[in-house]
């Protein structure tokens, strides 16, 4: 079946209605912090049973990316990140929101979103076999490289102060240790709760530092300059200038690759490629001291990021069965309730349904770009509510969202503990990134650093006889001494002057 035939399948009301449905699902789901997009697309996979494969994963697609873009929108509004992969989206956003600039951040979530849905789209057609290969080469030792690539991170997005930063890391990485030992199954730091035998869950500890957080600090502070901004019945401009777009045109360029590579690679998702991303946009700015300020140009390589990811995690979850993140695990489900076996035999016996699948990417990314565009000053009548309204509603949807994970209190108080560091963290003027960076890598550096030296029999050469590795870790030492040396030149600089 040629791709034009193909085309007109998917167009069919038949299967475009489900997959509008499933982008108004996501929205609204994405929207609302603690309902990640992993939530949605596993709550809705039971319901698609009874639908045609085509419908089916038409409404799963839409959710999926629809979800992720929409963790934005809130992230921007309230400095709630919805979903994890919109963490890094708050850096920049909300402080845009601060200054006036509401529409223009929601114009910017909303198109680089979908700039990055489609290049990462694009990229799945093309070169899905490349890239699954690619990312079949990692190895113990390549995910240690790359989990001390993203930690060398810690520099970059400590703002202020990098001692700050590295403490708040330091404290990340030592909450990741709770828990089970990953090789040896042994309880650690569970002080005999067996709550805690699975670990910190992260979606709480997220929900907590960035939504009770904010809202606790909101209430201290009595901030009344996001609701000044609103007082009238505009937003501003949406639509990025012409100078703009090509001011951020080197920087989402890398961020689009980026943000594909790292989809490929199993376990690294949109809250790690975001952040990466975000680091490697200041690094190439004319202006870095704007970010983390309400820089566009932080904003949009890390909306791109986001749904950027998409498509990489999809390549290897077609081509080799492995999911590339929390939602494609949950897919991979999906595709066996159809019938069909993720790997490279599905793309022999049923091509014709991968093929659609691909233009599915494709146009939910384009019903998206329509659907934020249009609701952006419907979205941004939220800051219009009353902010004990919003305070209390924030409140509900993170206990909800806590609890809703797992079904345990245990979250919730997960939740509620992070939500009170939080606050102080700010109050301390401590940053944010390193601790969700040391928490997210911890685990990850540490498993596969005791996995490669077993594969070594204890010795270290394993980490710098292997190309890729060897790239990742000149990497990160490159990504900690540069910005040391900016600092003292910096500071060099001052004293001359």
């Amino acid at each position: 079946m040629e791709w034009l035939d193909i085309l007109s399948n998917v167009l069919h009301p038949s299967v475009s209605v489900y997959l509008v449905i499933g982008v108004l699902v996501g929205v609204g789901i994405g929207t609302l912090p603690g309902l990640t997009a992993t939530m949605a697309v596993a709550i809705l996979t039971p319901l698609t049973f009874w639908l045609q494969p085509e419908q089916g994963f038409a409404m799963l697609i839409g959710v999926y990316n629809s979800a992720i873009f929409a963790g934005g929108i809130s992230a921007i509004l309230i400095n709630t990140p919805g979903t994890p992969a919109s963490i890094a989206t708050s850096f920049d956003g909300f402080a845009m929101t601060r200054k006036g600039e509401v529409g223009l951040a929601l114009g910017i979530n909303t198109i680089y979103s979908v700039i990055g849905g489609l290049f990462s789209s694009f990229v799945l057609i093309i070169a899905a076999f490349p890239l699954a290969r690619f990312a079949l080469k990692f190895g113990p030792a390549e995910y240690f490289a790359l989990a001390i690539f993203g930690l060398s991170m810690m520099i970059s997005v400590s703002e202020k102060s990098i001692l700050k930063g590295l403490l708040i890391g330091t404290l990340g990485l030592l909450i990741s240790t709770i828990g089970l030992d990953p090789m040896l199954s042994s309880p650690r730091y569970t002080f005999g709760n067996i709550h805690l035998m699975e670990g910190i869950s992260f979606i709480p500890v997220m929900i907590g530092l960035f939504g009770v957080g904010e809202v606790l600090h909101q209430i201290f502070e009595n901030d009344q300059k996001v609701r000044s901004i609103m007082a009238d019945n505009t937003i501003g401009r949406i639509f990025p200038t012409l100078g703009e777009v090509k001011r951020l045109l080197p920087s989402t360029a890398l961020s689009s690759v980026i943000s594909v590579v790292t989809g490929a690679i199993p376990g690294a998702g949109g809250d790690i490629a975001s952040i990466i991303c975000w680091d490697q946009a200041k690094r190439m700015s004319k202006k870095p001291e704007e970010f983390g300020e309400g820089s566009i140009e932080g904003l949009a390589n890390t909306c791109l990021a986001n749904n950027g990811v998409i498509g990489g995690a999809m390549t290897t979850m077609l081509t080799l069965g492995i999911p590339g993140d929390a939602v494609t695990a949950v897919l991979i489900g999906s595709l066996m309730m159809y019938g069909m076996q993720p790997g490279p035999r599905l793309f022999v016996e049923h091509a014709d349904f991968v093929k659609r699948f691909m233009l599915l990417m494709v146009l939910a990314n384009i019903v998206i770009l329509f659907v934020g565009l249009l609701g952006a000053k419907l979205s941004v009548k939220i800051l219009k509510v009353k902010k004990e309204i919003i305070w209390m509603l924030v409140l509900l949807l993170c206990v909800i969202g806590s609890y809703a994970l797992n079904s345990s209190f245990v979250d919730v108080v997960v939740m509620s503990v992070a939500g009170i560091l939080g606050f102080f963290f700010r109050k301390m003027e401590f940053p944010l990134g390193p601790f969700i960076l040391g928490m997210l890598l911890g685990r990850l550096g540490e498993s596969n650093l005791r996995r490669a030296l077993a594969l070594s029999q204890g010795s270290y050469s394993i980490f710098i006889t292997k190309p890729i590795t060897i790239i990742l870790l000149i990497a990160a030492i490159l990504s900690i001494v540069i910005p040391l040396i900016k600092e003292f030149n910096k500071k060099k600089t001052v004293q001359i002057h």
